[in-house]
């Protein structure tokens, strides 16, 4: 049952933000709640995704707590704390969770010009999208997903081949997107990258899964990998090598 049925909850996460922000974080110059509740998706067991920014800070943190009643993350920054996140550890992980919660942020304070800087900042950085993947960056991730279908092919046990599943549509996810430098997901959120970007492809890829987690047969998956891969030179295992740096090596 989805927590967020009628408009009266969704108030309620509002005045506990407004709350937070009085009791927790008065000198803040903006709090954005985010998230699912912002999106109409939370359920009974969502937390409050909170955006803190100061003017200035000595260092950026995150922090979670219980507050009357709800759990709550917070993610604390000032504004060049925010742009190092966004470039330095979201950039080149491809999966913009922080500028996303920023952008879709609901303000509780009142800085709107602050505010609008924030989420412009947000903005233009989401749609320049992720940095491009190196030929090197596709043949390792070729190779990772060749060698996880492989396993798939002869599974020693229905929980290997479990393991390996979830190895996989991660690897897959990342590949399909981030071989078109395109925004990627992680957990809960590579389903719905997948169905914003191509719902077809999505149910295509989610029925081989759940196929191959069924029936323990896993031809479907098998062959939907072939098919992300194919027009980026299929699978990669002959001739793959990886050189360590020089520098590896115990003195």
């Amino acid at each position: 049952m989805t927590l967020w049925d009628n408009n009266e909850m969704r108030l309620s996460a509002q005045e506990t933000a407004i709350k937070i922000y009085q009791d927790k974080f008065p000198r803040a110059k903006v709090l954005l709640l985010a998230g699912s509740v912002i999106r109409g998706e939370a359920t009974e067991h969502s937390d409050l995704d909170i955006v803190v920014v100061f003017e200035h800070l000595k260092s950026a943190y995150r922090e979670s707590f219980i507050f009357e009643g709800w759990p709550v993350e917070v993610f604390v920054h000032d504004q060049n704390t925010l742009k190092y996140f966004f470039e330095k550890i979201d950039g080149p992980s491809g999966v913009p969770s922080l500028p996303n919660m920023v952008l879709e942020g609901q303000e509780i304070s009142n800085q709107p010009d602050f505010t609008n800087a924030l989420k412009l900042m947000a903005k233009d950085f989401l749609e320049a999208g992720p940095p491009a993947w190196t030929k090197d960056d596709m043949d390792r991730n070729r190779y990772l997903i060749t060698d996880l279908c492989d396993d798939l092919r002869s599974p020693r046990s229905y929980q290997e081949m479990v393991g390996t599943l979830g190895q996989l549509q991660e690897h897959l996810t990342h590949f399909y997107f981030r071989s078109q430098r395109k925004w990627t997901g992680k957990g809960k959120t590579m389903a719905k990258r997948w169905n914003q970007d191509n719902p077809t492809l999505a149910n295509e890829f989610f029925d081989a899964l759940a196929a191959a987690y069924k029936t323990e047969e896993s031809s479907r998956i098998i062959n939907f990998s072939e098919k992300i891969l194919t027009p980026f030179g299929g699978w990669g295992f002959s001739g793959h090598r990886m050189e360590a740096p020089e520098k590896w090596r115990s003195m």
